[in-house]
């Protein structure tokens, strides 16, 4: 005798594990047997009987995952005849949106198949070989029973049965059902949105389309996204602060597409910074390096970045609002390199500006020379005066000239006489010595040619008397 294959559960035993692929039904039963054997839709209940009239009760019940047997000219379960027996499959199970579907026998000996009570094919007769058929119709949507009675009167016992969808597009006009338990969560620390719905219960499903829009504008023709899954998460979701629409559509192996789920919506934050400012440029002030750039629209602010080279690494120096920026902390002499970022309401920040470079200009003269004397000689005067202290002296200019005097001011209206050099504290200035009086001053001149004198206009002024050696007339 061969056995019926064991794939059988009880009320006590764990249920079948079912998983379904373009109508076939696929599972793991478990073992088992009892009149009150209660299976998981898809998964058929099975029973036998001891006669081709399904009479009595039962002799086994089970659960089977598909209607596929070859008993040959065995039993087909222990305790039962070879010969006239019967076996019954049952399932309800719900079709989704239904549509057209083939039913298809292949039978020795005789097979019924029932779609809610009314009988579909009908091969009832003892056969000396296998016998196949199929028929094609429609199943409305929603929930139906299928039955199948088999007879085996004599000679080998074999059956077999599916309901498959037929996916053609040309038959086939049947949309899926609207996805079902839809609902989107937004993360806004990493500005990703991730939808879920419930499995749609289509038999010739393809998957789902996933659509995004913008609140207030239309869906566009085109999904953001094709899945065969449940969820999907957007990462390319725009973080400007706007708010989008999200909706999931079912589609079928025919191309039939569902309605729309119910809109659901995320308000995103704005994560998305404004364009680099363009238009960098540096000059030297005499307050330090003056940076200028054009506008970004929608700024709030800007900051600015400095590096010692190009490519190096660049430090921020300062915040502004306007569209200028003073680097004060420049030193003299020294080119620096510059990015722009701007900022904008929320605080996101650009990338940076292409580089710009600038050199502050020295702009500040030597301090005064100080300590000049200027000690009348038998040639002229003999000038000496303190060394200055500035760092980058280049010289010494010596200016002489001659006092002019009125009722309210004297002014010492001279001109440059001897340029020296740094290390230069003192000179000799030779004229023929007649008693005249002469007015002196120093100017500190540094590398940059900046002039204490012509800077300030306030020059350490002294003024001396020439020896008189001019020979008496003869009397």
């Amino acid at each position: 005798m061969n056995p019926a294959r064991r794939t059988t559960a009880t009320a006590t035993t764990a249920t079948a594990l079912v998983l379904a692929t373009t109508g076939a039904l696929l599972g793991t039963a478990t073992p088992a047997a009892s009149a009150a054997t209660t299976c998981v839709s898809p998964v058929y209940q099975r029973q036998f009987f001891a006669n081709t009239g399904f009479s009595g009760t039962p002799k086994r019940t089970d659960c089977d995952a598909a209607v596929a047997e070859n008993w040959g000219a065995k039993a087909p379960a222990a305790g039962l005849p070879k010969d006239n027996f019967g076996v019954r499959w049952t399932v309800a199970r719900d079709f989704g949106s239904g549509g057209p579907f083939a039913l298809t026998v292949a039978v020795q000996d005789g097979i019924r198949v029932y779609v809610d009570g009314k009988v579909k094919v009908d091969i009832w007769k003892n056969v000396t070989s296998t016998a196949k058929k199929t028929v094609n119709l429609t199943i409305p949507s929603g929930k139906h029973t299928l039955r199948v009675d088999y007879a085996s009167w004599t000679g080998n016992a074999n059956v077999n049965f599916a309901y498959t969808p037929r996916t053609s597009a040309t038959v086939d006009k049947v949309k899926p059902l609207v996805p079902t338990a839809p609902s989107v969560t937004y993360d806004k620390a990493t500005g990703k949105a991730k939808l879920t719905w419930a499995k749609n219960k289509e038999l010739d499903l393809a998957g789902y389309r996933v659509y995004r829009r913008l609140n207030g504008s239309s869906f566009p023709g085109t999904p953001l996204a094709t899945t065969t899954a449940t969820t999907y998460t957007d990462s390319t979701v725009p973080n400007t602060g706007d708010t989008y629409a999200y909706e999931v559509r079912a589609h079928d192996k025919a191309g039939n597409e569902s309605a729309g789920t119910a809109d659901l919506t995320v308000a995103t934050v704005d994560r998305t910074p404004l364009a680099a400012p363009k238009g960098l440029i540096a000059a030297s002030t005499y307050e330090g390096l003056r940076l200028d750039w054009n506008g970004v629209p929608g700024a709030a602010s800007y900051r600015v970045y400095r590096a010692a080279s190009e490519n190096g690494t660049y430090t921020r120096v300062g915040s502004t609002d306007k569209l200028l920026y003073l680097d004060a902390s420049a030193a003299d002499r020294v080119t620096y390199y510059y990015r722009v970022t701007s900022l904008d309401p929320a605080g996101n920040e650009s990338a940076r500006s292409t580089a710009t470079s600038g050199e502050r200009e020295d702009l500040t003269p030597p301090p005064a020379v100080t300590g000049l004397t200027a000690t009348p000689t038998e040639y002229g005067f003999q000038l000496a005066w303190d060394a200055n202290p500035a760092p980058d002296l280049h010289r010494y200019v010596v200016y002489v000239g001659e006092l002019l005097r009125d009722e309210e001011e004297q002014v010492c209206y001279a001109s440059e006489f001897e340029w020296l050099g740094p290390d230069t504290t003192s000179f000799a200035y030779t004229t023929e010595p007649d008693g005249e009086e002469r007015c002196f001053f120093v100017d500190a001149v540094d590398t940059s040619w900046n002039s204490h004198y012509k800077w300030t206009r306030s020059p350490n002024v002294v003024v001396a008397t020439e020896l008189d050696i001019t020979p008496s007339p003869n009397p």
